[in-house]
């Protein structure tokens, strides 16, 4: 049995480990650096007090589920909802070799617009590459839900981002 301050020693290493990547996933889902440090902060936190029950193998998809969690519980409170950033407003579509930075600023702007699940969803299975079965545990869902939640978030993502930019009034 290992002790308490081998227990704490793991856990130290593996948050430090894990935490830019966790860090990464969670802007994805809320599209807001502090944000997503909060979101780091409560999963890391809530791994914690779990730490001595959780396989070593497992660790890395278990903090990723928690991390969902958490991101949808901010979604479910209102206060959360508030002021974004000027990065939320249009892109015009200008020929210039900032082209890839404003694209990716657009996307994730349409990611933001998307409800919590269907942006999860995309988030684990596109950009974490996850399958279909990982995303079902990650999100503690059913993968029938996967695949529906992708399609709708899919199908509404590619909406938002064939939407005609509106100009700007000068």
């Amino acid at each position: 049995m290992k002790t308490k301050e081998q227990q704490e020693a793991e856990f130290r290493s593996f948050a430090i480990a894990q935490r830019e990547s966790l860090r990464r996933y969670a802007y994805l889902l809320c599209g807001d650096w502090y944000e997503a440090d909060d979101i780091v902060q409560k999963a890391l936190t809530k791994m914690f007090a779990a730490w001595r029950r959780v396989e070593p193998g497992g660790a890395p998809a278990y903090v990723r589920k928690i991390v969902t969690n958490v991101y949808i519980s901010h979604r479910r409170l209102g206060w959360v909802r508030r002021e974004r950033s000027s990065a939320d407003l249009p892109v015009q579509r200008l020929e210039r070799p900032q082209e890839a930075v404003d694209v990716r600023l657009e996307v994730v702007a349409a990611l933001n617009r998307l409800p919590a699940r269907q942006r999860a969803t995309l988030v684990l299975r596109y950009w974490e590459q996850l399958s279909v079965d990982e995303t079902a545990t990650a999100m503690g869902c059913s993968t029938g839900t996967v695949k529906s939640q992708s399609a709708k978030g899919l199908r509404k993502l590619k909406d938002l981002l064939t939407d005609p930019v509106i100009p700007a009034r000068v």
